[in-house]
């Protein structure tokens, strides 16, 4: 049986890679399983020897210890592929094909899933509708930063990339279809930006850029982003964007100001989350500062998206009631402009054809946007050293060396 290396998050800050095993067409107990999926048989699946898998801000938040992922947990939920093995239930998927997998695990089956939206399956996590790889509480589906990696539900899920040399040539950019360019775009989307809008967009960490370049490609005629990190801030001016400095600029509405004219923007876009930090040079944590300021920064009558991660247990908070995923939100505010909020996990697969189809058109170039940057395997737990320092990088990870 082949070996399988794979990262696995050991303690806060701590990652490590070790042989987890090769998968099988069924979920073993293990790390985070849970145990009304244990056992659970995936005819249906595939596995995929994994060409690119990269390194999450999602997957960062549990590494700070910020969630309460069990130690062992093996990490990864941004997957591309190839098949190497079909389960007896496959019919359209087949060997050899190269493909992008979503990150929403999805039945294909449910209310949720016939609706397109797949974010929320109402049949792979017993605890809640919604399920990822590799993530706390989502029903224990087995990470893809590894080697090998069984994906369920195939032929409802996959995406077969029509020809595999052009793909691999584009490889960098179709890597980002299994989550942070169609969670940057279901941002842009949600907050209805549209030809001519102008739109902020809070973090420039690889989602936000992700957004910006979304935003873009939507039509946007000026784009804003904001962050506390200047490194980052530059790797969105190089693909035309506007930037505000946070450490150094504390009112976000000033700064729209002298950059538009006006306080306000159209829509805007919280690409940060719960771990989100005051603005000014002695700024600390602050999980309510994003949702906020962009509230106030938007007009009235604006849409937010919000793709930035939100969650229900936060035991590294400094309040109990941010534990709990309870904020100090000004919901009146929000009210009061007559806003729209459009928040959770991104339906992956609402959007990937078409962004795989305007990267292999050349009209986006998503991995230029995020500085796609390729480590091996055994670099990753350097990798998330220095991702959880800022750096401006998107880092992804090629178990087998197929890139270089």
């Amino acid at each position: 049986m082949a070996a399988n290396k794979a990262v696995v998050y050991r303690e806060p800050g701590v990652v490590d890679v070790d042989d987890i095993g090769y998968p099988e067409l069924i979920l073993r107990d293990g790390p985070g399983v849970n145990p009304l999926n244990v056992g659970r048989k995936c005819e249906h699946g595939v596995i995929l020897k994994v060409i690119t898998t990269n390194i999450c801000g999602s997957d960062q938040h549990m590494v700070r210890g910020r969630t309460t992922a069990p130690s062992g947990l093996v990490l990864g939920h941004e997957i591309t592929g190839e098949v190497i093995e079909t389960g007896r239930d496959v019919e359209f998927i087949k060997k050899g094909d190269l493909v992008s997998v979503p990150f929403n695990i999805a039945c294909g089956r449910c209310r949720n899933c016939r609706q397109q939206d797949t974010h929320i399956c109402e049949n792979v996590n017993p605890d809640r509708p919604g399920s990822a790889y590799g993530y706390v509480d989502m029903g224990g589906w087995v990470g893809g930063q590894s080697e090998y990696v069984m994906v369920p539900y195939a032929d409802f899920q996959l995406l077969k990339f029509p020809d595999k040399d052009q793909a691999m040539e584009k490889i960098l950019d179709l890597t980002m279809l299994s989550d942070i360019f169609p969670t940057g775009y279901h941002g842009a989307i949600s907050a209805g930006v549209k030809t001519g809008s102008t739109v902020y967009v809070a973090g420039a960490g690889p989602v936000g850029l992700a957004a910006a370049h979304s935003a873009q490609l939507l039509g946007a005629s000026v784009v804003i982003v904001g962050d506390l990190i200047e490194e980052r801030l530059a790797q969105a001016r190089s693909f035309g964007c506007e930037t505000v400095n946070l450490r150094e600029h504390s009112n976000l509405s000033e700064q729209l100001e002298q950059i538009l004219g006006t306080p306000e923007v159209d829509c805007a876009i919280d690409a940060v989350g719960f771990e989100a930090s005051g603005h000014g040079k002695d700024a600390e944590e602050a999980p309510a500062t994003v949702l906020n300021s962009i509230m106030d920064a938007t007009r009235a009558g604006g849409r937010l998206g919000i793709p930035g991660l939100y969650v229900t247990g936060d035991p590294g908070a400094k309040d109990k009631d941010a534990q709990e995923g309870s904020l100090k939100i000004r919901f009146g505010l929000g009210f009061a402009k007559a806003h729209t909020f459009v928040t959770g996990q991104t339906p992956v697969m609402r959007y990937h054809r078409d962004l795989m189809n305007a990267i292999l058109s050349d009209r986006a170039q998503i991995a230029k946007a995020v500085n796609a940057t390729v480590i091996s395997l055994d670099e990753a737990p350097a990798g998330y050293k220095e991702f959880d320092g800022g750096v401006a990088k998107k880092f992804v990870i090629d178990p087998h060396g197929a890139l270089r």
